[in-house]
């Protein structure tokens, strides 16, 4: 009797270590598995950036010049917008667009610029009447055509085709404990709230669609984006533009 109790005790802690190390190489097979997801996604991620952003870039060349003519011709200063965001993991770069508001657009309402107002993200970026944008700006606005030079963005590897959109950086301040993970993957062109409300959306409704996409992106999922995207642009969907009530504006 006692040498079987001794053999009990000595076979039920070798039993309890050969399942730990079975369950510790599950683990880590698992999780060299999703490593290799996530670097094969990111290869993908580039690649398609690199070559269907060459692409779209050298395809809007002309429509990005015609443009730029229209926006010099109605208004002074220089049609191509460059501006400070804030990128991947909190890195600053220039974004380029062209410009749909007026040059002095912040000095003309310096109201609509101040952040500081504002106690939480329950408010619209965009208004429906915005006094900044021109006749032109609304057209390229409401046809995507103002953001067309972001492909160079994503040919220089700063932006993506598909990521949340990239903040200035007095709103994205204002972001709090969403800032980090919004800011854990590279801005995008287009996002899963621009094709899902845009301008309807609140900045707490965009961001929080925003981090969903986050933590359920794929390439399926980045395709499907590129796909309503180019359909809301069709259909212009959700998207402000100036105002027409010349009262309104002063």
């Amino acid at each position: 009797m006692a040498s079987q109790l001794q053999t009990t005790q000595v076979f039920i802690p070798g039993f309890r270590a050969a399942r730990l190390r079975r369950a510790a190489g599950r683990s880590s097979a698992a999780g060299r598995r999703g490593h290799l997801r996530a670097a094969c996604y990111a290869y993908s991620k580039r690649t398609l950036d690199l070559v269907l952003g060459s692409v779209l870039l050298c395809c809007s060349l002309p429509i990005i010049a015609l443009a730029a003519i229209a926006i010099r011709l109605e208004s002074r200063g220089n049609p191509l917008f460059i501006q400070t965001r804030v990128g991947e993991n909190g890195k600053p770069f220039r974004i380029f667009k062209l410009r749909g508001m007026y040059a002095d657009a912040r000095a003309r309402f310096p109201a609509l610029y101040d952040y500081s107002k504002q106690e939480g993200l329950d408010f619209y970026f965009h208004h429906e009447q915005d006094p900044r944008i021109t006749r032109v700006g609304s057209f390229i606005r409401k046809t995507s055509i103002d953001e067309l030079p972001n492909f160079l963005n994503v040919v220089l590897g700063s932006m993506s085709l598909v990521g949340p959109r990239p903040e200035i950086p007095d709103v994205s301040a204002l972001y709090g404990i969403h800032r980090d993970k919004y800011l854990s993957v590279k801005p995008g062109v287009t996002c899963l709230s621009k094709v899902s409300g845009r301008d309807l959306l609140t900045k707490e409704q965009s961001i929080r669609m925003d981090i969903g996409y986050i933590e359920n992106r794929s390439t399926a999922t980045d395709l499907k984006i590129l796909w309503a995207t180019f359909w809301s642009v069709i259909n212009r969907r959700n998207v402000f533009g100036r105002c027409l009530n010349r009262a309104a504006a002063q």
